[in-house]
């Protein structure tokens, strides 16, 4: 095994100059830190883990915690780009992850897993965030960041829904649509922020939502989406359009406008939320709010980060991240 006195040996510096130089401090000059760094990388020097934990009473793993009920996981294209950038942010600041789940606790609750793991902070999504072992988790004293849910003294990274369903029902508005449909997700926080800035944003332009309007569904649901399009399009006065909870969701109710004999956007107009890579494949291109997921996540792994190590200086924040409107070919101007 190569040590720091291998690598001293062999650059002609001091094994204390070795040592800085790979934890990159200011006081070494960067042609030796690189003169270093390159000597260890040819050598094969690999720095032991245990020693640095030792010496900075940290084990540089992070958990996260991702568990839900319908078992999209990784598959929700949502999740899984935050989820992707959170990984290379926190791998770039030298930590590792380490998934808490339901498989691995089945004898003991999330806070306990995470003290097995020896985690040093969790970021929490996608969960059902009233679960009792989130909420142990969430008044424990280990630091925690939470990515679409907001708790008192935590800090919270945030699609911004509100805005970002205002700026929908702006746009649908502007080509024309006053009979404006949507099928929501699951009751949770972020439903609930959309809800209300659907109803919120119609209110100020005058335009009343008739109850049988709004229906409940879930997210990433295309079938219940189907079934819910079918009984609005039944409707005496049917929408011109209808908003989705979410691009995959929408899928559904493309399919429920074509076996009615309807077309889109010339019968009916759509829209989605998510800005997914299959929304600007199908046809017609998908009106919908891009999120910004890579900001997300990388946002989510640099606030953790920093808590982690500076706990006295991070400040709890709630920070909100700005998505964007996808035109696409699915809404018609009916001005």
């Amino acid at each position: 095994m190569v040590s720091l006195k291998d690598i001293a040996v062999k650059c002609k510096v001091s094994v204390a100059t070795v040592s800085k130089a790979l934890n990159d401090h200011n006081d070494v000059g960067a042609a030796t830190k690189e003169l270093i760094r390159k000597a260890a990388r040819e050598m094969g020097y690999f720095p032991n883990s245990s020693a640095r934990a030792l010496k900075t009473n940290r084990t540089y793993n992070i958990g996260v915690l991702f568990v839900d009920e319908a078992q999209s996981g990784l598959t929700h294209d949502y999740f899984a780009h935050v989820l992707d950038s959170f990984k290379k942010t926190v791998e770039a600041g030298g930590y590792d992850i380490t998934f808490i789940n339901s498989t691995h606790t089945k004898h003991m609750s999330y806070l306990e897993h995470s003290h097995y793991r020896g985690v040093d902070g969790v970021v929490i999504a996608c969960v059902d965030f009233y679960d009792p072992q989130v909420m142990e988790l969430i008044h424990s004293d280990l630091p925690v960041v939470t990515i679409d849910h907001v708790f008192d003294y935590r800090i919270a990274v945030l699609s911004d829904n509100i805005q970002g369903m205002h700026d929908l029902v702006e746009y649908v508005y502007s080509k024309g649509h006053r009979k404006i449909a949507y099928i929501a997700g699951d009751d949770t926080s972020v439903t609930k922020n959309r809800l209300g800035s659907f109803y919120r944003s119609l209110e100020k332009k005058g335009v009343e939502v008739p109850d049988e309007y709004v229906r409940q569904a879930s997210y990433r649901h295309p079938d219940m989406a189907y079934e819910h399009t079918k009984e609005l399009l039944k409707l005496p006065e049917r929408p011109t359009c209808i908003l989705y909870s979410d691009d995959y969701s929408a899928i559904g109710g493309i399919n429920a406008i074509n076996d009615a004999g309807l077309s889109i956007p010339g019968d009916i107009s759509i829209a989605g939320y998510d800005g997914s890579y299959i929304s600007q494949i199908i046809s017609p291109r998908l009106t919908t709010i891009k999120q910004d997921t890579e900001s997300i996540g990388r946002v989510a792994a640099e606030k953790l980060i920093h808590l982690i190590e500076n706990p006295k200086t991070t400040l709890i924040q709630r920070m909100l991240i700005n998505g964007t409107l996808i035109e696409g070919d699915s809404v018609a101007d009916i001005n």
